[in-house]
């Protein structure tokens, strides 16, 4: 698959997750097969700003490589310089966010907002492909209603201004992440553009995946929630479109991952910093093991690599232990 003129390994997409997404994560999905990693979602007004926080999203190692950068505002001049900064930083592809119907966003007139103001959303879109040489796609929503109108609407429009490809979450903006996502609405944009046309939503497993691909004809699959804490759906998702059985998840590989996750978020935020971060998202790869609330709460205090490795060490070997007897 290629978006302008960026070529991926295969269909799978790791999607813009807010306050998760960040590079040490980006990284396990990487290695596990993810073709493209995404950002989680950057102020435009915070890169122009130039605030030292927001810049630091940007922050980004090869072997990430290639990777999307989303960011997320709703004035055209704005976004475009902020295009600019995120080119200029080494991004291989910026996304705009048309999907996101947090309050403290939509009231910005950003995210999901722009669906019902197509006219600024255009404007928005010419800015920045205009400002920027690299691919330019765009992730949206249903839109404010279930029609669907406003997605097919704005997929047209994207195209037209230049658009390399489009993500699709399609429930509306009162959703959230509530409710069933419709995945009709990723078919009829499917059959109303050429450019590629990613399909997100729903996907809990691998099986999920490749029965969107097939019921939609989308291009690709953008998995989020269903990676947190599992980062091998995509070598999954890569095992069943290649007609091979999918082998489940050795438990050594599951705390190796968790150690190299610690070993990578301290190497990039600091070990302080990291230890505070993974008294909460180490819990998320024991989800479904036994004792996992007794590990959750082992770590709650953890403020150091060699006593977060310890615990992580210790709880393996406790269910190793288990599963001998």
């Amino acid at each position: 698959m290629k978006i302008g003129s960026l070529a991926l390994d295969n269909i799978t997409i790791l999607a813009p997750l807010a306050g998760i997404t960040n590079l040490p994560f980006r990284i396990l999905a990487k290695e596990t097969g993810c073709a493209l990693v995404c950002t989680e979602m950057i102020s435009a007004n915070g890169l122009v700003r130039g605030s030292k926080k927001t810049k630091q999203m940007l922050e980004s190692l090869p072997q990430e490589k290639p990777l999307s950068v989303q960011i997320f505002g709703s004035d055209p001049d704005v976004m475009a310089e902020a295009a600019q900064i995120v080119e200029s930083s080494g991004a291989d592809l910026v996304d705009i966010n048309f999907g996101c119907a947090v309050k403290k966003v939509v009231k910005t007139g950003a995210g999901v907002a722009l669906m019902q103001r197509l006219d600024i959303a255009e404007a928005l879109i010419k800015a920045v492909r205009e400002a920027v040489n690299i691919p330019l796609t765009i992730k949206i929503r249903t839109g404010w209603d279930n029609s669907g109108d406003q997605a097919v609407k704005l997929a047209e429009i994207a195209e037209e201004c230049g658009v390399n490809a489009i993500a699709v979450h399609p429930r509306t903006a009162s959703q959230g992440f509530r409710g069933k996502a419709d995945w009709s609405i990723i078919t009829a944009i499917k059959s109303a553009v050429t450019i590629p046309v990613i399909g997100n939503g729903d996907i809990i497993t691998a099986q999920d995946a490749i029965k969107m691909q097939r019921i939609t004809g989308c291009d690709a699959v953008m998995i989020g929630r269903a990676a947190i804490g599992n980062p091998w759906i995509f070598s999954q998702v890569l095992a069943l479109a290649g007609g091979d059985d999918i082998l489940p998840t050795d438990i050594t590989h599951r705390f190796e991952t968790m150690i190299r996750y610690c070993k990578i978020s301290i190497q990039c935020f600091g070990e302080k910093a990291a230890c505070r971060m993974m008294r909460s998202r180490l819990g998320w790869f024991a989800k479904g093991l036994r004792f996992s609330s007794k590990f959750r709460e082992s770590i709650k205090r953890i403020s150091s690599e060699n006593e977060t490795i310890e615990l992580i060490k210790a709880y393996m070997e406790l269910l190793q232990q288990e599963k001998e007897i």
